[in-house]
């Protein structure tokens, strides 16, 4: 159902995954069931969520075979550094309950602590040593990643980046076009976006839902999206994008849409 991009490090990730930001451990076990069962092959935490011994357990109690799950976890800020990335991985593992992880993130560059290039080196080894499949970064601006580039040679598989109709960071993903790097989309649906006069409008023309519309836009550009809900309808809804397609004139006036409307923190300021 869902299409495949594949990755600078020769392996596919699900363009449309299911995020768990802001689930709890109980909840999120049901919660990535319905989405398993609604067809969805990825699966995106990180340590920071709280919830990674939840998505282990969901993921082995699933019917669904570990090898059809595309599982994505990311380093928590506190864990830069050689010593303690390592350890922080080893900790997301057992959480997890997997042996190998599919892709593996820095959840932010931190640039005042000025390891990422250290914890990234962390990254590396542990792809090397076969416990990750592929390694990528989230948050990165194109000043980190020339730096990361330049200074270890090894492209991240993705950048995991906000990017919505309101804020589309067109500079960035030109970069990451240039360089090979998957864009990949948090927040995809954006508090706000669905209510955007031009997308209800065009969501009124497929009969499909805004968050539908966006979602559709997100798939056509590209980007890998990994939209969140703890509403199982809405779970349902967001994959059933497979059946429709957006015009130009409906792509160009998504386009018309971004104010850099930036949602989450700066990646400059932590």
């Amino acid at each position: 159902m869902v299409p495949s991009i594949t990755l600078n490090q020769s392996i596919a990730i699900p363009q449309l995954g299911f995020g768990v930001w802001q689930m709890d451990n109980v909840d999120v076990v049901r919660l990535v069931k319905i989405a398993l069962d609604a067809g969805y092959r990825s699966i995106d935490t990180a340590a920071v969520y709280g919830n990674e011994e939840g998505v282990g357990r969901a993921i082995a109690e699933s019917a669904v075979p570990r090898d059809q799950i595309f599982v994505t976890s990311k380093l928590a800020n506190d864990s830069h550094g050689a010593d303690k990335a390592r350890r922080a991985f080893d900790d997301t593992m057992r959480k997890l309950g997997l042996d190998i992880l599919d892709l593996y993130l820095i959840h932010w560059p931190m640039p005042k602590l000025d390891r990422y290039i250290e914890t990234w080196k962390v990254l590396e080894a542990l792809r090397s040593e076969g416990r990750i499949r592929a390694i990528g970064v989230s948050n990165f601006q194109i000043a980190y990643l020339e730096r990361l580039l330049a200074e270890t040679g090894t492209v991240p598989a993705v950048n995991q980046i906000e990017l919505h109709p309101t804020f589309q960071q067109k500079d960035l993903v030109a970069f990451h076009q240039e360089h090979g790097i998957a864009t990949e989309a948090w927040s995809p649906l954006a508090k706000g976006a669905v209510d955007e006069p031009a997308i209800r409008v065009i969501a009124g023309k497929h009969k499909k839902s805004p968050a539908q519309i966006i979602l559709r836009w997100h798939m056509q550009k590209g980007n890998i999206a990994i939209p969140k809900s703890a509403t199982p309808a809405r779970i349902v809804e967001n994959i059933s994008i497979f059946d429709f397609a957006l015009d130009h004139s409906d792509m160009a006036a998504i386009e018309g849409l971004d104010r850099g409307n930036r949602l989450g923190p700066h990646p400059d300021l932590r």
